[in-house]
């Protein structure tokens, strides 16, 4: 882990786009802002859990206060390749997102075996501790997704995202296999977020009005867990009739008098 730290604080706000809107609302966003040197990025993410999935079902609960924790990497992913281990925290609406950077198979490790590395922080002590809260967390679901990143040309604390291709696995937790999982939104939508560390653009907000862009509660992890925990409960429901249906006598004798 090295001693690369960044700490972010702000508003976050998202809102489900179709295309349409997309493609009108982007000619807006060209005149206040610039696409970042990236252009569009792969985002690969594992969020870590307690085997109950304690901090996901937390968070859906919609509390005053909810946290996460995840390991993230963009692009093609090897075992050298920056990573971030991210603590993203949420109180009364306002975001607060610790992270410190390192290789991705030390960070892996680091969390997943507990195994310690090198380096020493504030945020390290910050992990440590949410370790130490959340006992046994667990590589619990990856979430990798595309990115187009947009910053304010005036004001270079807007941001604005469009994440399509939103995808979930639980089949393998290693970013390095770019196996692609089940999809979270139907083709041509994106899920926006303007980021603020203070106001909203006046003309901003308007043009979103105008174009009937509402905002969303809308968690990429919370997604994937509905949908986990849908497909589980329809496995069950499957498991049972087949279940019933086997354990029906067959008739024996019955003569099909039908047309007699």
């Amino acid at each position: 882990m090295s001693g690369y730290i960044n700490v972010f604080r702000r508003t976050e706000m998202k809102y489900l786009v179709n295309e349409e809107q997309y493609r009108k609302l982007k000619k807006y966003l060209d005149t206040i802002a610039a696409v970042d040197s990236y252009g569009k990025t792969k985002i690969n993410n594992i969020y870590f859990d307690t085997p109950d999935f304690r901090l996901i079902r937390t968070s859906l609960e919609k509390p005053l206060y909810k946290e996460k924790i995840r390991l993230r990497t963009y692009g093609k992913t090897d075992d050298k390749t920056n990573s971030f281990i991210e603590i993203k925290k949420k109180y009364d609406g306002v975001v607060y997102k610790r992270r410190i950077s390192g290789e991705y198979e030390s960070n892996y490790k680091y969390l997943l075996q507990n195994k310690m590395v090198a380096g020493d922080s504030q945020i390290k002590q910050e992990i440590e501790y949410f370790k130490y809260m959340y006992k046994n967390l667990i590589p619990a679901m990856k979430i990798c997704y595309d990115r187009i990143a947009m910053i304010g040309k005036e004001d270079d604390s807007l941001r604005i995202t469009f994440d399509s291709n939103i995808t979930w696995t639980t089949d393998s937790f290693d970013l390095k296999d770019e196996k692609y999982g089940k999809q979270i939104l139907e083709e041509g939508w994106y899920m926006m977020e303007i980021k603020v560390t203070n106001a909203m653009p006046i003309e901003l907000a308007r043009k979103l009005s105008e174009l009937k862009i509402y905002p969303t509660s809308f968690s990429k992890y919370g997604r994937g867990y509905t949908q986990m925990q849908i497909e589980r409960r329809k496995r069950i429901a499957n498991m049972n009739v087949v279940t019933i249906i086997s354990e029906q006598p067959f008739a024996t004798g019955v003569v099909n008098r039908c047309g007699a």
